[in-house]
């Protein structure tokens, strides 16, 4: 099997919002968040996507505990380190655990979009916001990227999003190889279709990546897709609690879940990249050579 049947299987570990309550397995403090590190990366994830939590579940933007969480989780296994810098605040708050930590990672928001979930039942939304992410605030975290020496991965929500690059590359603050990440799912973005997915793996130029980030039980018929279209799948209790496509059967923890996405590669006749293989294949460490 050559290099570029591999897939690189990314497990999105606690999220930034949900809680115990809604799911028992998921992980709040760094040692909590390092030991499901390693059981996703023990089970086949070459990446893990972390938002820092406090001790309480709550979401903090504290670089001490990005550095702890890091500490934690290299002590116990070699994966590829992505730390979130999505969500609500300014900026400059979300960007200072890059410098410090420096991951192989970082996950970048490519535009503003409404924000949503909707309830059919109450006639009403259950929450609703605007995600503000103008051209200004990606450049500036791109700046912080290309210092930390962080691989950007480039959440795109929305087809707009990932044509958003052009100026990018032209300003020449974002450089090819280009990681993309398409969330498909979200209420005021692109809806979850494999033809969705497919016009979006369309826009990915030449010798870039791209990845798949279903959002609750669309996750796995998104998975087939991308694995169907040669790109590389995110699971994780970020994104979906469930091992079935019916919200039936909970996962108990990270680890589940990539098993799943595992056997799902293997069935298509990819096998999950190394740690190592998944540098090469996403240009880590070469992106702002």
């Amino acid at each position: 099997m050559s290099l570029q049947d591999k897939v690189v299987i990314t497990c999105a570990l606690t999220g930034a919002v949900t809680t115990r309550a809604q799911c028992p397995a998921i992980p709040y403090t760094p040692v909590e968040i390092a030991e499901e590190a390693h059981r996703a990366w023990q089970a086949g994830a070459a990446v893990v996507h972390i938002h820092a939590r406090e001790d309480d579940g709550t979401p903090t933007w504290k670089p001490e505990t990005f550095e702890a969480i890091a500490r934690e989780t290299r002590a116990r296994c070699p994966v590829i380190l992505n730390f979130s810098t999505g969500g609500a605040g300014p900026m400059t708050d979300r960007c200072e655990h890059l410098r410090l930590v420096k991951p192989e990672m970082a996950a970048l928001n490519m535009g503003s979009m409404n924000y949503a979930k909707y309830s059919p039942k109450r006639k009403d939304f259950v929450f609703e916001f605007v995600f503000q992410n103008p051209f200004s605030d990606i450049t500036a975290f791109l700046a912080v990227m290309k210092e930390a020496n962080s691989k950007p991965e480039l959440e795109c929500f929305d087809v707009g999003h990932t044509q958003s690059i052009a100026p990018l590359l032209d300003m020449g603050v974002l450089k090819q190889p280009i990681q993309f990440s398409f969330i498909m799912g979200v209420l005021g973005g692109i809806a979850a279709s494999a033809e969705n997915l497919a016009y979006q793996a369309r826009q990915v130029p030449k010798d870039s990546t791209w990845e798949v980030i279903g959002i609750s039980t669309e996750q796995w018929k998104l998975l087939a897709g991308a694995l169907a279209l040669g790109g590389n799948i995110r699971v994780g209790l970020e994104d979906n609690f469930y091992l079935d496509a019916y919200g039936k059967q909970m996962a108990k923890s990270n680890g589940e879940l990539v098993e799943k996405a595992v056997r799902m590669a293997r069935d298509v006749g990819r096998e999950p990249a190394s740690v190592d293989e998944a540098k090469q294949l996403l240009g880590i460490g070469k992106a702002w050579a």
